[in-house]
C-alpha cells in the first residue's frame, strides 16, 4: 500500500503543477479494489502551458464591455454540442435569452450555459475545451 501511497503523493504534485483540481485513481488489491479520490481547492498559476493544454483570453469585469455570461461552476467549457459539430455561437450571431451559447462540463455532466439577454456577441473569451473556474467570463454579449 506504501507505493500506492507514495504515487498519491506524487499525482498530487503534478496535480498541483498543471493546475489539475481533481483526479480519481484506483488499484485492484487482493481484499478488494482501493479507490482514491484528489480534489485541491484551489487553482495554482503555471509559467508555462503544457503541451495540448487549451489556455483562454482571461479578462477581468473591467476590461470587459457588454454583458459578461460567466461559468457557474469549474470545468471545461465546450463551445459546440459535440467534437467535430458547428459552434453554439460565433462573434456576431444574434442570441436570445433561454439560448445556449456553450457547454460546461463537470463530474461527467454537460450543463448548458443560456443567454440571459437577448443581443449579439460580441466577443468569446475561452477556447473550446478550456478549464473554467466558478464565474470565468464564457461570453460576452451586446
Amino acid at each position: 500500500m506504501s507505493s500506492f501511497r507514495s504515487t498519491v503523493e506524487n499525482m498530487s504534485k503534478l496535480m498541483d503543477e498543471m493546475g489539475i483540481t481533481e483526479l480519481d485513481l484506483e488499484r485492484q488489491l487482493f481484499l478488494g479494489l482501493y479507490r482514491k479520490h484528489i480534489h485541491l481547492s484551489k487553482q495554482q498559476a503555471v509559467a508555462a502551458a503544457p503541451v495540448g493544454f487549451v489556455q483562454s483570453k482571461i479578462k477581468s469585469d473591467e476590461q470587459i464591455s457588454g454583458h459578461a455570461l460567466k461559468s457557474p461552476m469549474v470545468g471545461v467549457a465546450y463551445l459546440a454540442p459535440e467534437p467535430g459539430a458547428k459552434p453554439f455561437v460565433k462573434v456576431g450571431s444574434a442570441v436570445k435569452a433561454g439560448d445556449t451559447v456553450a457547454l460546461v462540463e463537470a463530474m461527467k455532466t454537460f450543463n448548458p450555459i443560456k443567454s440571459d439577454i437577448d443581443g449579439v456577441v460580441k466577443e468569446i473569451l475561452v477556447a473550446d475545451g478550456a478549464a473554467v473556474e466558478f464565474d470565468t467570463p464564457i461570453i460576452v454579449i451586446e
